[in-house]
């Protein structure tokens, strides 16, 4: 009876015991309300973590329970219930209860009626397993949250940077909208100086004509009031023996009228022939004539007074640049110099020639007109006109009172490399890459003499000093003196190896100093036409050569910028002077003796003392 109500006892329990469902939340409303809170999102986040695990982990023992143990595993299975009360009991010491159920148990079993319980699951093993897992998602929710407030520190401090770029920002930009609403004010405010800076500037170019016409006006008036003098002075002398002879001449005519009536008529006729002739002579003497045909050559040279004068050496010991002028944009490729003024003109690869003062290296005058580079330039004799020639072919004459080219002469058929004017002022010599050299009269504007005879390009011509003999130097490696009034060839110096660049005349017109594109200097003997000496002054191509006043330096301009002065009679070389930074096209000494002034291809021309 006690077995039958144990078991009535446990039925009645089983029947009566009532499970409820409890409903959870839905996550993905939490995840709704929550919105952008970080915590609250963090606590889904684990919460998801914590059910997917437990699922995780019951799927897994599912798993493990429902597919067949390997050979040799261990597999561990949950206990019996009959073995769990049984455990249970001993546990508690409860050894009647212990009895009674394992007799009713073992009764029920051998009739059949106990049903198969099966196994209890292990909820103890389970539990802890969870307790570790739950630790575990507690200490990745704290290391997430440590995450999750480090970056909200960083998000913070981005967020503050961000606001001060941001205002930054701003601030540059209206910075920026001030100083370009200033740049255009001071635009606007400068512009309005340019038209008064451009006729300023007018004035002042206009002005330094001016003082340079007027200057030469002067030059011009002093040397008319020169001749005036002379001439007053020589009336005055002839007058002198009419008056000491006043007397015996009367008494002579008086004879003559008594004794031959015949020949009063005569002798006033004879008087004025002579005076007329003697008028004729003083026209005359050291100059040209000019008939109907233009201005002629004269016929015998002068003496050259400079000749006959000796003149100090130029000092090479001590020389140094004193004055660089930057005078044009492109290579300086020929000057010249003013014969009476310190007044220097260069020529210049870009289609100009420009005229400075060499006292204060100013700006006095330049010239356009032609289409193509300006090669070279020369003075008139008296300094009132300039002779330029281009690679445009043509020589043009610039008037410095009309302030405009006068004359352009177009005869030759390539580039123009060398122009000089005749000690007279009325021809001009011009030589070109066509193998020529012209004579031009320029009263006339007439080509009078054309000089043929080189075979290669006539790249220098210079007139030998107060004569009428033409020197050309060629690139057939030749220098040739010509007769202008024949337009025959005189004399022809052999000797370079190259290209034969320049040729320049002593002040006495004895010597010839050439230089050719081997850096090769010789020096000639005009009157022997003979060969003097060579000097090296190579490798590089030697561009112009001159002689000072004393003829006992000669300076070379050489490719490798730089200039080499040489002694004519030790043949050493007593200075070598830079500071160009290109090539030196032109060289020359100042006819005072007191410096030198030569030209580059870096667009300056320079003094050296």
């Amino acid at each position: 009876m006690a077995g039958d109500a144990l078991r009535q006892e446990l039925e009645d329990s089983d029947d009566d015991f009532e499970y409820e469902e409890i409903e959870l939340e839905s996550e993905d409303e939490d995840i709704d309300l929550l919105g952008d809170d970080l915590d609250a999102a963090l606590q889904t986040l684990g919460r998801k973590g914590r059910k997917s695990g437990v699922e995780s982990q019951v799927q897994a023992e599912t798993a493990r329970a429902d597919r067949e143990p390997a050979p040799g595993e261990t597999v561990k299975k949950a206990e019996i219930v009959e073995d769990f009360v049984r455990n249970y009991l001993v546990r508690m010491g409860m050894e009647k209860t212990l009895d009674a159920f394992e007799a009713e148990w073992y009764q029920l079993k051998a009739e059949g009626k106990l049903a198969d319980v099966g196994l209890v699951p292990d909820v103890y093993t389970q539990n802890r397993e969870l307790d570790a897992r739950v630790r575990e998602l507690m200490a990745e929710l704290d290391q997430v949250r440590g995450v999750a407030g480090k970056a909200t520190s960083t998000w913070d401090q981005l967020r503050k940077e961000r606001d001060f770029h941001r205002m930054h920002h701003k601030r540059i930009i209206q910075e920026k909208n001030t100083l370009v609403t200033s740049l255009r004010r001071l635009k606007q405010h400068y512009s309005q100086y340019e038209p008064v800076i451009k006729e300023l500037r007018g004035k002042y170019e206009s002005a330094m004509k001016e003082k340079m016409l007027v200057r030469l006006e002067r030059d011009r008036l002093v040397g008319r009031l020169e001749s005036l003098e002379a001439e007053l002075a020589a009336a005055e002398s002839s007058r002198e023996v009419p008056d000491a002879g006043a007397a015996a001449a009367a008494a002579v005519a008086a004879a003559a009228a008594e004794s031959a009536p015949a020949e009063r008529g005569t002798a006033p006729g004879t008087a004025g022939a002579r005076t007329a002739t003697g008028k004729t002579a003083r026209g005359t003497t050291g100059g040209t004539s000019r008939g109907r045909t233009g201005a002629q050559l004269p016929a015998e040279d002068p003496e050259n007074k400079l000749a006959l004068l000796k003149f100090p050496t130029f000092e090479t010991k001590h020389v140094r640049n004193s004055r660089t002028t930057k005078a044009h944009q492109m290579a300086a490729s020929n000057l010249a110099l003013h014969p009476t003024r310190p007044i220097v003109v260069t020529c210049s690869d870009d289609k100009t020639w420009k005229m400075y003062s060499l006292d204060d290296s100013s700006l006095i005058m330049s010239g356009a007109g032609h289409t193509d580079w300006v090669s070279s330039a020369d003075f008139h004799p008296r300094g009132t006109h300039l002779a330029t020639g281009s690679g445009d072919m043509s020589v043009k004459i610039w008037d410095f009172e009309k302030q405009r080219c006068m004359m352009t002469l177009t005869k030759h058929a390539q580039a123009v490399w060398g122009v000089a004017f005749h000690y007279t002022g009325e021809f001009l010599a011009s030589c070109s890459l066509d193998h020529t050299a012209r004579l031009w009269d320029i009263t006339t504007s007439t080509c009078r003499q054309v000089f043929k005879g080189h075979v290669d390009s006539v790249n220098h011509c210079a007139w030998m000093p107060s004569t009428s003999s033409l020197c050309t130097a060629s690139s057939d490696k030749t220098i040739s003196l010509w007769d202008a009034r024949t337009g025959l060839c005189a004399q022809t110096f052999y000797g370079h190896q190259n290209s034969c660049n320049h040729a320049a005349f002593s002040l006495s017109g004895f010597y010839i100093a050439s230089c050719d594109a081997d850096g090769i200097v010789k020096l000639w003997d005009a009157r022997m036409v003979s060969e003097i000496a060579s000097i090296d002054a190579g490798p590089h191509p030697t561009n112009r050569c001159a002689f000072d006043r004393s003829g006992d330096v000669v300076a070379v301009a050489c490719d490798d910028s730089r200039i080499r002065c040489f002694d004519t009679t030790s043949l050493s070389q007593v200075a070598d002077l830079t500071g160009h930074e290109d090539s030196v096209q032109a060289v020359e000494f100042d006819h005072a003796g007191t410096y030198l002034v030569s030209a580059g291809s870096d667009g300056t021309f320079r003094c050296w003392t």
